[in-house]
């Protein structure tokens, strides 16, 4: 029987979680850089406190619709990653929870498109279902963005 802690988070009308070990820090919404010419997925570039960070809108990474107008700003879920932090682009915070691989099962059987490559598995809690977000998998961008956005990160760290 193992525990493991998950920083929960809300997107759409889904609540997923990534271990608590990989989160960084969260913040309320930030001012942005845009990145041109990158993927829709990169939202833009942040300098949080001298380190240029890209931020990721998970709600088009995972295929979900875009938030309205009316939506409040997004939340920062700032992430560690191989190529350094990640801000990823969430509706809101939740809480830690506490889970147990007991109550671990596959990713459910209506997940479709990408959801279905980064999501791991999910938890039944109380009330809802946990998905468990593959952060490796979610930050990971095709070789050409990622070219694009470390060309930028590095232009914008030199002006900051």
């Amino acid at each position: 029987m193992t525990d493991r802690q998950l920083c929960t988070f809300r997107l759409a009308e889904f609540t997923f979680g990534i271990d608590v070990q990989r989160v960084q820090e969260v913040l309320r919404a930030q001012t942005m850089t845009s990145v041109p010419l990158a993927n829709e997925v990169v939202e833009g570039l942040i300098n949080l406190r001298g380190q240029i960070v890209t931020a990721l809108d998970l709600r088009r990474r995972l295929e979900l619709p875009l938030r309205g107008p009316d939506d409040e700003d997004p939340m920062n879920v700032v992430v560690a990653s191989d190529d350094g932090a990640l801000a990823l682009l969430v509706d809101a915070i939740g809480d830690v929870v506490e889970v147990n691989d007991e109550t671990f099962e596959p990713p459910p059987d209506n997940l479709d498109g990408i959801a279905r490559e980064l999501i791991t598995g999910a938890y039944k809690l109380e009330g809802m279902l946990l998905l468990l977000l593959d952060v490796d998998r979610a930050v990971r961008l095709p070789s050409h963005v990622e070219a694009v956005v470390s060309t930028q990160r590095e232009e914008l760290a030199a002006t900051a």
